[in-house]
């Protein structure tokens, strides 16, 4: 009877956001966020005795015995600002603020970092570090230079040797052994990312002498948590500039997310020819048959050299055997 009630008032509200919602969330429960985050997810804080999880999809869940509680205080929030009168200059606004950032970065020498891999299970994450003098700037424009996920592979695969050749870079592999052994000691995606964009960010501004105007760093996580994630390193980068969208906005953030993809294709190529199967990219059902194919032919440990063991993918497989 007692184990009855107990999962009468343990409740799961589970709903979406919008990204103006997302933001305050994100700020309002920083302070309580979990290190250990689940896959696909922006943060997860406890406070009191309600977990909150907000995914990057928008889908917010409160669990826990208060939960309906701590949900309708967001729920309420969104109807208000669905409500608000809109200022119908405001998307003016945001629009001459962004080509204000655009042309900034674009006059001046940057150095800037960017990842690749994170939102793949199999196969390493690839941190560059650029840095593009703006003499070098039509350059960039001339090979058509913007974001790797715009990009086509085949125009990665064409354009990357290019950039390579012509622009100083640092790249660093976190290995998927390493990867594992990282989460298992509780750091989440966000740790991981910060301490890889600072090792690389520090190697090439120690390089060589480099003239630079700016160090540009895509915001993916609040500045304020992105230091606390580097806090025990020794050897820090501090003076950033944190934007959203920043491969669009900024030309040595581009350069390094095309670096970094390049690499990763070609460690992919590598782990297809050493396995003979053709290794999916992303996180889909395709990449659950394939995991299930390698544990039938190599082994379920054989999992833990090649793919990020903590998303669902892992259980997904296990499921298929």
């Amino acid at each position: 009877m007692l184990e009855f009630i107990l999962e009468v008032i343990f409740l799961t509200i589970v709903f979406k956001v919008s990204d103006n919602i997302k933001k305050k969330m994100v700020e309002y429960y920083k302070d309580n966020f979990r290190e250990k985050t689940p896959p696909y997810a922006i943060f997860q804080a406890k406070e009191a005795d309600t977990i909150i999880t907000l995914y990057e999809s928008g889908k917010a869940m409160f669990q826990g015995i208060s939960a309906d509680i701590d949900a309708n205080i967001w729920v309420d929030l969104e109807k208000k600002i669905n409500n608000k009168v809109i200022n119908i200059n405001e998307g003016k606004e945001k629009k001459n603020k962004y080509k204000e950032e655009l042309n900034l970065y674009y006059s001046m020498s940057t150095i800037g970092s960017d990842e690749v891999g994170t939102g793949d299970y199999f196969g390493p994450i690839v941190v560059t570090a650029a840095y593009v003098n703006k003499d070098k700037i039509n350059l960039i424009n001339d090979l058509g230079v913007k974001d790797s996920k715009k990009l086509t592979d085949e125009k990665i695969l064409s354009i990357a040797p290019t950039l390579i050749k012509e622009i100083p870079y640092v790249s660093y592999i976190l290995n998927n052994t390493d990867y594992n052994t990282y989460q298992n000691k509780g750091y989440n995606m966000n740790k991981i990312k910060a301490i890889l964009h600072n090792k690389v960010l520090y190697e090439l501004t120690h390089k060589e002498d480099y003239e630079y105007d700016r160090i540009v760093v895509d915001e993916f996580v609040y500045p304020r948590k992105y230091f606390e994630h580097i806090s025990e390193t020794k050897d820090k980068v501090t003076n950033i500039d944190f934007t959203t969208k920043a491969e669009s906005k900024c030309a040595s953030v581009a350069v390094a997310s095309i670096i970094s993809r390049y690499i990763f294709l070609k460690k992919i190529d590598e782990l297809s020819n050493s396995l003979n199967l053709d290794i999916p990219k992303g996180a889909n059902e395709i990449v659950d048959q394939v995991g299930k194919e390698i544990v039938e032919k190599y082994g379920f440990e054989k999992l833990n050299e090649i793919a990020k063991l903590n998303f669902k993918n892992t259980d997904k497989i296990k499921e298929l055997m």
